[in-house]
């Protein structure tokens, strides 16, 4: 198995598992919150589950931040962008909720940035670390 597809396969089968993990035990994880955000794939078509930590907005809002180390932005955020009207979160505490994506910039990116490396500091460190800016996404319930 080449470098790039144990590290694939590696990567599934921890989303898989933290998929069921959030589903049985609630949306803490490593001292996270998290949930999972379902979208459907920008070429197939296909519903697509990632399990993501995510940070308080406004009332009835989450923020999440599409990181992951590497140049390039993950997949689900690419799926997001791609179809909007079909984004939910889910976890056992709200149930499966559609959401809007927004992705924030400028000064509103600022502010909602101060409140996700207050919560979890170690986001400022991997953002010093990359070559990008990482893109904060707000979901606001449909």
């Amino acid at each position: 198995m080449s470098q790039g597809k144990l590290s694939l396969w590696f990567q599934r089968t921890m989303n898989t598992r933290t998929t069921k993990r959030i589903r049985r035990k609630g949306g803490r994880y490593m001292g996270m919150d998290m949930f999972v955000l379902h979208t459907e794939g920008r070429r197939s078509g296909q519903p697509r589950e990632t399990p993501l930590s995510w940070f308080p907005g406004d009332e009835g809002s989450w923020l999440v931040v599409a990181s992951g180390g590497g140049d390039r932005n993950p997949d689900w955020y690419a799926n997001l962008l791609a179809h909007p009207d079909k984004v939910a979160v889910e976890s056992p505490e709200i149930g499966t909720v559609p959401v809007t994506p927004r992705r924030l910039e400028g000064a509103d990116r600022e502010q909602a940035w101060k409140r996700v490396v207050a919560a979890q500091p170690r986001y400022e460190k991997y953002q010093r670390k990359a070559d990008k800016q990482y893109p904060l996404i707000l979901l606001t319930a449909r």
